[in-house]
């Protein structure tokens, strides 16, 4: 299933892109919806890229249709990312711990200036192999995507209006 997410960020690209990447808004993540502590587990950068790996964990709530076929404690990802500061673009694959014949997908993140501020676009593709449920389960997880896009982006300018 592709996807769209759109952003509007109060801030430059370049401090958006800064601030992707900066510790302590990786940290802060975790008070997001359905979502445990996230754990850097590399974070390397020069001038012109970066390269992110961030554990993620799901804990919202999952319908027994779902976890009648997985185990909701190993509902555990990263997100691998390499930025290119230049452009202002990230290159994501998501990584499951568990699960891998199960799920993959991908994502571009793209932030371009707009007026004073910036729209950030995650675009994207995500497939869930699971017999009769795996398209649904798909928009399911998509709607989550964009609940956790909306606060995300609500994160990311308190922190930018604080930098």
């Amino acid at each position: 299933m592709q996807f769209t997410i759109e952003q509007t960020l109060h801030a430059t690209p370049s401090d958006v892109q800064d601030m992707l990447l900066d510790p302590d808004f990786l940290a802060a993540r975790a008070q997001l919806p359905k979502l445990g502590d996230s754990e850097v587990l590399e974070r390397t950068q020069d001038t012109t890229s970066a390269h992110l790996r961030v554990r993620m964990r799901f804990v919202g709530e999952l319908s027994s249709a779902v976890t009648a076929v997985v185990d909701p404690a190993k509902l555990t990802w990263v997100d691998e990312a390499t930025f290119d500061f230049a452009a202002h673009t990230g290159r994501h694959e998501i990584i499951p711990d568990h699960y891998p014949d199960r799920l993959s997908a991908t994502y571009d993140d793209t932030v371009t200036g707009d007026g004073d501020g910036s729209r950030r676009e995650l675009r994207g593709e995500l497939s869930v192999r699971m017999p009769i449920v795996g398209g649904r389960v798909e928009r399911v997880i998509v709607e989550g995507l964009q609940e956790y896009a909306a606060a995300e982006a609500d994160l990311l300018n308190d922190f930018l209006s604080r930098a």
